[in-house]
């Protein structure tokens, strides 16, 4: 290959007697910027950011938890040895977006109604956000070696070391960079919700409903390049099929919240038609 792009060899940085997993160093940083931006599109809207940290402490919690099951559940194979033990080892990687952020935003509803704050709104807020940390959070694909696409010979391919090649591409050195691939998608994507906040009058959540529909899109054609192992249905990954699903929901889910909006404005009364010149009328018997 005359340029590619080089994969890290451990994914273990060593200081003293401490083993930093830079997995989850990677995840850390990506909490802490959506922290960043969702406090500040709080902040400008009115409400208070401690409340954002609030959120994101049992968001987090409960996001990892969701985020691990669903990987156990739909990847039992992946789940290292011995399985009792394996299950909770997040640090070597194996955390399903969908049941994160399924688990995540229901934390995140309790701890905003108990607020007293509205949720909708909250929602749009942390929309950009969300999706700055699953950006970032792929690079912690790239310190493990795992979930690249299929073996490619162009100059951006990613090389990865014999012991974390499928089976069948054993003798393949570069492969899809799908983590690069989404991290240059999300990013974009950040800036377009913003974009998209600040131009049009969204009724909320409907940014969020962006947020959902614009990540699977990419995230469809995303699993059509990804040869990590997987359940298929219809000659389709599932995780492609949940994109098409999601996708779907999001959208009319986006339609009908703007339409209901529209809908509820009240309607302006109509003005009265001027009175025409008054006629005097003649006083008298009429004969």
């Amino acid at each position: 290959m005359v340029a590619s792009i080089p994969s890290p060899h451990t994914g273990i940085v060593n200081v003293g007697p401490l083993h930093i997993h830079l997995y989850g160093l990677t995840l850390l940083v990506a909490i802490l910027a959506s922290v960043w931006l969702t406090s500040r599109r709080w902040k400008a809207m009115g409400g208070d950011p401690d409340l954002v940290i609030r959120v994101a402490v049992w968001g987090v919690a409960f996001g990892v938890i969701g985020a691990r099951a669903y990987h156990d559940i739909t990847s039992w194979s992946e789940v290292p040895s011995p399985k009792w033990k394996g299950i909770f080892e997040v640090w070597q990687g194996g955390l399903g977006v969908w049941g994160g952020i399924l688990l995540g935003t229901l934390a995140g509803w309790v701890v905003v109604r108990r607020s007293g704050e509205r949720f909708a709104p909250f929602m749009d807020a942390a929309a950009p956000g969300l999706l700055l940390a699953q950006g970032i959070g792929r690079i912690g694909n790239w310190w493990n070696q795992e979930l690249f696409g299929k073996p490619t010979s162009l100059p951006w391919g990613l090389k990865i070391d014999v012991e974390h090649r499928p089976q069948q591409y054993i003798d393949d050195e570069t492969f899809h960079p799908t983590f690069l691939y989404e991290l240059i998608w999300d990013l974009a994507g950040v800036v377009l919700l913003i974009w998209v906040g600040r131009r049009y009058r969204i009724r909320p959540p409907g940014l969020f409903c962006l947020y959902v529909a614009y990540y699977c899109f990419g995230r469809f054609f995303e699993e059509l390049l990804r040869v990590d192992p997987s359940h298929h249905f219809g000659g389709l990954r599932l995780n492609a099929w949940v994109s098409i699903v999601l996708f779907v929901v999001a959208s009319a889910a986006f339609v009908w919240i703007q339409r209901r909006g529209r809908d509820a404005e009240p309607r302006r009364p109509r003005r009265a038609a001027p009175a025409g010149p008054k006629m005097a009328v003649p006083r008298g018997r009429v004969r």
